[in-house]
């Protein structure tokens, strides 16, 4: 499989719920900013509202470093409606809850279970010029941190506005970076 690490993102149209009514959604709204597209399974299962309740619980964080959250599932538009009216979990929801259902976007970012017609728990970070940044994709039953995403957006932002920089392990906002150089070989 292809790496899709700093290519863009493909096309897509969808429909999405988001703060009560449906919208339009399409590869263009992730350009000019940050975006964080989070697959997931499925509405109404186990896993899955716990993931999107800890991304709700964090939006705010998310918000302030100028990134846009986009949940996708290969459920309908009108699913996500029904989960958003059923579920308190899901009723604290403020982020784009994109539908789906031909799986065209699933298939886009390479997380579609053609079997069964879901999608893998897949994390994508994108940067404003619409190119992948970070991937991270979990088997069915591993939930995601949103917490772990803020600290891996935060390294995303600082290394793209900071050439020549990157990021060491467990790296924290406001922590000590790295220049690679010749003078670094072998020393670390």
């Amino acid at each position: 499989m292809k790496s899709l690490i700093n290519t863009e993102v493909l096309p897509f149209n969808a429909t999405a719920f988001h703060n009560g009514k449906f919208v339009a959604v399409s590869d263009a709204d992730l350009h000019g900013k940050w975006s964080v597209v989070f697959f997931y399974p499925a509405d109404f299962t186990f896993v899955c509202p716990t993931e999107l309740g800890d991304l709700a619980d964090n939006y705010a964080e998310f918000k302030k470093l100028g990134v846009e959250i986009y949940s996708v599932s290969t459920d309908t538009h009108f699913t996500h409606k029904a989960w958003h009216d059923a579920s308190e979990t899901i009723k604290k929801i403020q982020y784009v809850m994109v539908g789906d259902p031909t799986g065209t976007i699933s298939r886009n970012f390479g997380v579609m279970i053609e079997e069964a017609g879901l999608a893998e728990r897949g994390t994508f970070v994108i940067d404003p010029q619409g190119k992948i940044q970070i991937i991270e994709i979990n088997a069915g039953g591993i939930g995601r941190d949103a917490s772990e995403l803020l600290r891996k957006v935060k390294a995303a932002q600082y290394v793209a506005s900071h050439p020549g920089e990157v990021c060491p392990a467990k790296w924290k906002e406001g922590e000590a970076t790295l220049a690679p150089s010749l003078d670094l070989v072998g020393k670390i």
